[in-house]
């Protein structure tokens, strides 16, 4: 440990009140962040949720009229108001990773700080990566699929997918999280390997573990169908793979770095 670095951390010592007010400053920049946003949101509530029913379209046709319930006088208000919350924090992600890490910046070493800083900016980008997969491919097929069950004048029965609004907004929430949080599995394998808790070899060697783990976790993340399923399944293992490498070049930059400390 340098000299330069032992007294980046005395000068960033506190007392417990400081480091509460802090805090207190973080939330509330964070907190009014997210306020603006839900109102922001909340006033396009119906724009935007017209625009989530677009993977719905491309299942049933573009051209097809779409015609949706809700079956409580207050379901539709409670369904824009949890749609402009969802929007609200997605928006304010960026302003919320930025006061987590002014708040803890003082506490890390200059190179802690420029080694946590891709971590951070990787997972909005993961997350968005896993948001467009479902917008884009896992709920029009998932859509596809419920669709296909409908059935039009068998023995006289008609059976047609009417969807209610809330449950349509809580299917997509459910997938864009799903994805979104399956997508952080770079960083997290990555970070845990800069820990020393995990290694290359590690995650290798329990491959088959991880995969019977990451089908469990698309099986209750998912809805019943295979299609949402194997949707999850398959970019989810290519991100452990993925994982494998990232965590293999992590490794060897700290074998470099040590043994140029250690000349």
């Amino acid at each position: 440990m340098s000299d330069r670095d032992e007294d980046d951390i005395e000068a960033s010592k506190a007392p417990l009140m400081d480091h509460l007010v802090e805090l207190r400053r973080r939330l509330m920049w964070s907190i009014l962040a997210v306020g603006a946003a839900f109102l922001l949101c909340f006033a396009f509530a119906k724009e935007i949720y017209n625009l989530l029913l677009w993977p719905y379209r491309w299942a049933a046709g573009v051209n097809t009229p779409i015609e949706m319930i809700y079956t409580a006088p207050q379901e539709f208000f409670f369904t824009e108001m949890k749609l402009a919350l969802f929007g609200a924090i997605f928006i304010a992600f960026p302003v919320i990773a930025s006061q987590i890490y002014m708040f803890v910046a003082p506490g890390l070493y200059r190179n802690e700080r420029r080694a946590f800083l891709p971590f951070l900016a990787a997972t909005p980008i993961l997350f968005l990566i896993g948001a467009a997969l479902v917008y884009f491919m896992a709920m029009p097929l998932a859509m596809t699929f419920f669709l296909s069950m409908q059935q039009t004048g068998e023995d006289g029965v008609t059976i047609a997918l009417t969807a209610r609004v809330s449950e349509y907004l809580s299917l997509i929430m459910t997938l864009i999280l799903a994805f979104g949080v399956c997508f952080q599995l770079p960083v997290v394998l990555t970070l845990l390997a800069r820990a020393g808790i995990i290694g290359s070899d590690w995650l290798r060697k329990n491959r088959r573990y991880a995969i019977m783990i990451l089908v469990i976790i698309a099986a209750i993340l998912t809805p019943p169908d295979p299609i949402s399923q194997l949707a999850l399944w398959i970019p989810t293992i290519a991100l452990y793979e993925l994982s494998i490498y990232a965590v293999a070049l992590a490794e060897r930059k700290r074998d470099k770095a040590a043994k140029a400390d250690g000349e």
